[in-house]
């Protein structure tokens, strides 16, 4: 009954153009508000999928690294149950350490991360070779996949390059301020290709023998910096996780690609409620537009509050029919936002109408990226803000007492 009386009086012609006026006002301010929401949410979930994808292609599924130190042992039967672990799918060792690359008169320092056979099937990075090709050579006669921004840097053509580079890694037996001479090991490294994923990565990054690293770091038979784990189900990580933790017991930190990255994705996170929270004021703005039309409103239909209070109507009734009013306004408004910002993110999608400046970023437009939960979020609070913003004047059109003198 009540969302009869609502929509006849959404359809009917005000007697008042001001209340028409108002109206649609507030009801534009609504679709302005909702369209905002959902491409500014579109856009954050763009780019967090941009971000995470560039991430997956260097972070693996699960890392085990050492609880404290940098180095953690790894011994053929440790290895051979982490393999057979249900779920994962592949097992790469690495050695690690920040060192210094020569070619030349350029010097950088950069990190030497020495991987193994499996390292393709644990990371994405093979598949974002920009020039030569991923080879890490063997242990006597190292190769290494440099990072874009590091050959640069460096000025290597990583796919000609006849002079090798040079390597500078600090012993770690050594004393620097008796003999800072004497305190590098130091070794040639030819060059096969450039990876480039992002500026994180290919500024600083270079990829070669695990032999090698072991070598120049001075590390035994069975001591590893880190292990990566790809797994078959992303969707098991986390107890997969847990079951390699308490295989290998306290000793050894166990991270997922979330874990590795927590202050990123936290940050990314906070961004976007910060905007949702930002725009939502802009739907506050629309809500005191429908108190002043709904509140004329009220004042419009002061006869037929009287009329239908004295066949018998409540005081809840009236208050429902002006409550349903606003939620019909607020939705009509949302729902064509809605359809606004699907029609935007689609033209982004496909024609790609918004681009970035700077012609610096992996990619030259705005990503969009619809999300059915933005959606539900939007809905709700396009209630919310029309339930809050309606029942002032709801309450007022059912304090109105009978009265039916002309």
């Amino acid at each position: 009954m009540n969302l009869l009386f609502a929509w006849r009086y959404f359809r009917a012609k005000k007697s008042t153009n001001a209340i028409n006026i108002i109206a649609w006002v507030s009801m534009s301010a609504m679709i302005v508000g909702a369209a905002s929401l959902i491409l500014v949410l579109s856009v954050f979930n763009g780019f967090e999928g941009l971000v995470k994808s560039l991430y997956t292609s260097f972070y693996p599924d699960i890392k085990v690294s050492a609880a404290s130190g940098k180095t953690l042992i790894l011994t053929p039967q440790q290895l051979g149950k982490l393999t057979h672990i249900p779920g994962v799918h592949a097992l790469s060792l690495v050695a690690q350490e920040r060192g210094i690359l020569e070619n030349g008169d350029n010097r950088q320092p950069a990190y030497l991360k020495g991987v193994d056979s499996n390292f393709l099937q644990v990371s994405g990075v093979g598949s974002k070779i920009a020039r030569g090709k991923f080879d890490v050579g063997t242990a006597d006669q190292p190769l290494g996949v440099l990072g874009s921004g590091l050959a640069s840097t460096l000025s290597v053509e990583t796919d000609r390059e006849i002079l090798p580079l040079g390597v500078y890694i600090f012993r770690r037996s050594s004393d620097f301020s008796a003999d800072p001479l004497h305190s590098f090991n130091h070794e040639g490294m030819a060059t096969a290709g450039t990876f480039r994923i992002q500026s994180e990565f290919d500024d600083n990054y270079v990829i070669t023998n695990i032999g090698f690293m072991k070598r120049m770091l001075g590390l035994g038979p069975d001591e590893y910096t880190a292990a990566e784990l790809s797994i078959d189900d992303p969707a098991r990580t986390i107890p997969i996780s847990q079951i390699i933790a308490q295989t290998l017991g306290s000793a050894y930190l166990v991270q997922t690609r979330y874990q590795q990255n927590q202050s990123l994705y936290n940050v990314m996170s906070t961004e976007k409620w910060v905007i949702y929270v930002v725009l939502t004021l802009i739907l506050a703005v629309a809500a005191f537009n429908m108190v002043g039309a709904l509140t004329m409103l009220v004042w419009e239909k002061q006869k037929d509050i009287h009329v239908l209070k004295a066949l018998g109507a409540n005081d809840s009734l009236i208050r429902k029919i002006f409550l349903s009013e606003g939620l019909l306004l607020a939705l009509m408004g949302g729902l064509g936002g809605i359809l606004l910002a699907v029609i935007i993110c689609a033209l982004q999608i496909k024609y790609k109408l918004i681009p970035l400046q700077g012609g610096s970023f992996l990619i030259d437009y705005y990503p969009v990226k619809l999300v059915p939960t933005d959606f539900l979020l939007v809905l709700s609070t396009i209630i919310i803000v029309a339930v809050l913003a309606s029942w002032l004047p709801a309450r007022k059109a059912a304090a109105q007492p009978i009265s039916l003198k002309s």
